[in-house]
C-alpha cells in the first residue's frame, strides 16, 4: 500500500486496521482499530490531520482531504460509501455516508445519521443526530427509526468481519492464472 511521509508526518495505522494495497495514505492520517480502507481510496492529510475512528470503513474510490484549519474527523463505526468525498468535515459515530456524497469544509454530521447517495453537504452545514439527509444541497427529511440506526451500524460491522478474509488475499499473475 502506498504510505507517504510528508513534512515529517507519516500515516499511523493500528495493527488491527486493514488498508488495501491500492489505497493511498499521505501525511497526518490516523486509523484506529478495525478501520478498513478499500481499493482506490485516497486519504491526504497534507494540510491538517485526518482521524478515522474504530470500526469505520472507507470504501473504494473515496477521497478524504483537508484544508488549512479544516481537519477531517470520522467517528466510530462509520461507513463511507464508494466514491464519496469528505473535505474538512466532522462525522459522528454510526453514520452511513452514501455513495458519491460530498461533504465540504466545516460540515458537521451528528451521530447515527444516514446521508443519501449523491448528497451535497455544503460548507458549514450542521445536521443533528439521527437525521436522514438527502439532496443537493442536502437537507433533513426526517428522523431515523431505531431499525435504520441499527442497520447502519450493522453495515459497518460487515466490513470489520471482512478483515481476516482480505488479509489472505493473493495477487494473481494473469499469465499464470
Amino acid at each position: 500500500m502506498p504510505l507517504y511521509r510528508l513534512e515529517g508526518h507519516a500515516p499511523e495505522i493500528d495493527p488491527a486496521a486493514m488498508v488495501m494495497d491500492e489505497a493511498t495514505l499521505i501525511g497526518k492520517v490516523h486509523l484506529e482499530r478495525e478501520v478498513t480502507v478499500w481499493p482506490g481510496a485516497v486519504l491526504r492529510g497534507d494540510n491538517e490531520p485526518i482521524s478515522v475512528g474504530e470500526g469505520s470503513n472507507l470504501q473504494d474510490g473515496c477521497v478524504v482531504h483537508t484544508d488549512p484549519g479544516h481537519p477531517v474527523v470520522i467517528g466510530r463505526q462509520v461507513t463511507v460509501g464508494h466514491l464519496a468525498m469528505l473535505h474538512g468535515c466532522r462525522i459522528g459515530d454510526g453514520v452511513l455516508v452514501g455513495m458519491n456524497a460530498t461533504l465540504l469544509n466545516d460540515a458537521e454530521i451528528g451521530d447515527h445519521c444516514i446521508i443519501g447517495a449523491g448528497a451535497l453537504i455544503t460548507s458549514g452545514k450542521k445536521f443533528p443526530p439521527r437525521s436522514l439527509i438527502v439532496g443537493a444541497p442536502a437537507k433533513v427529511v426526517r428522523e431515523l427509526t431505531d431499525d435504520e440506526v441499527q442497520s447502519a451500524l450493522e453495515n459497518s460491522r460487515t466490513y470489520v468481519q471482512k478483515i481476516d478474509t482480505y488479509r489472505s488475499l493473493e495477487r494473481v499473475d494473469p499469465a499464470s492464472s
